[in-house]
């Protein structure tokens, strides 16, 4: 009985013993999303964060074993920057890791994607950056070898729960078998457009002979403009996976859309951030989407779809220095705004 009474005592004295306070959240205001960062020997040599760290600048680095890089934060600005990784699993792996972090609060944050992208010569030029109004996946689907498939279809790719391509009508943006479009705060992209639309971006001589061979939109200098992303883990090539894209966009947008980039993660960030609203840690018209061109998606004329991927291949992405400079040009001021203003932004998107 002495032995009972006291482990109950000792019971007693645990719970009624008070529990330290868990350390207080950080409260962030804006998170930079980046892609990928390429360091040869822990040495920042290129990438989406490297101009966020040095020039903002984000001077405290965060341990993150759960994503592939550490966070980099600003204790000035409430300014967070984290690397997803490349393609859409990584970026929706990461984006959820992030989320659900102990250390903060993203209740009120807004999130701002900053990559590279390829650029549809018909709606950009290299070194262009636009302000997503709309995420389209372009992996999500069914596909038969276009060498099987009926001979007046366009391509192999069709829909969820359609029996050809671009099939009407379209099926719901998130549906059981997939989440296909995510349409984004048309207000506040609006309002990041207007505020970065006249700034100056970088231009040189290697930029004016990329552009040469085109006309068009794609024979302009650097320019700011709203267009859409296709998300697609798989790089293509050419006119024709170019006008799939475009007629893609189109169909899940229902006509709303204009393709004007080709990126990677997009679609898997935009996974990861719907399922934290679900569970109320994050805002989804807080977000948006900047890409910057780094190569065209369809070569000069003469150029086959074969000999583009061959020269990028030697070459990688041939503006890639202009497109990483003019994606910190054009969201700094954005970022700028949404956390000087914090009294009024933290509570009241803008733009709308």
């Amino acid at each position: 009985m002495r032995a009972l009474a006291a482990i109950f005592a000792f019971v007693a004295l645990a719970f009624a013993t008070p529990a330290a306070p868990a350390p207080k959240r950080i409260e962030v205001r804006v998170v930079i999303v980046t892609t990928w960062e390429y360091e040869p020997n822990g040495k920042s040599v290129m990438g989406e964060l490297k101009a966020w760290r040095e020039r903002w600048p984000l001077p405290v680095a965060m341990p993150f074993p759960e994503g592939v890089h550490s966070l980099h934060y600003d204790p000035k600005t409430h300014v967070l920057a984290y690397v997803t990784g490349a393609a859409t699993a990584r970026a929706a792996a990461s984006t959820m890791a992030l989320g659900l972090d102990p250390r903060l609060d993203f209740s009120h944050a807004y999130w701002v994607v900053a990559g590279i992208a390829g650029v549809d010569p018909k709606i950009g030029s290299v070194g262009s950056a636009a302000w997503a109004r709309w995420i389209v996946d372009g992996d999500l689907g069914q596909e038969i070898d276009i060498r099987e498939a009926p001979k007046d279809w366009p391509t192999g790719h069709f829909p969820f729960g359609r029996s050809k391509p671009y099939e009407l009508p379209a099926p719901p943006h998130h549906a059981f078998e997939a989440n296909s479009a995510y349409p984004l705060n048309a207000s506040l992209v609006h309002w990041a457009y207007g505020l970065s639309r006249d700034v100056k971006l970088a231009d040189d001589a290697k930029l004016a002979a990329l552009r040469k061979p085109y006309s068009g939109a794609a024979a302009k200098p650097p320019f700011v403009l709203e267009g859409e992303t296709l998300a697609s883990s798989r790089f293509w090539y050419g006119a024709i996976a170019n006008e799939h894209a475009r007629r893609w966009v189109d169909y899940w947008t229902g006509g709303k859309g204009v393709f004007a980039m080709s990126a990677e993660e997009d679609s898997g960030i935009m996974q990861g951030l719907t399922q934290l609203a679900a569970a109320g840690r994050v805002k989804l018209d807080r977000v948006l989407v900047l890409r910057s061109a780094s190569d065209y998606t369809v070569g000069p004329a003469g150029m086959t779809a074969a000999e583009l991927a061959a020269e990028e291949a030697k070459s990688q992405f041939p503006a890639i220095g202009a497109a990483l400079e003019n994606l910190y040009r054009t969201a700094a001021p954005v970022v700028h705004y949404l956390t000087d203003h914090w009294a009024t932004t933290r509570d009241k998107v803008p733009g709308t």
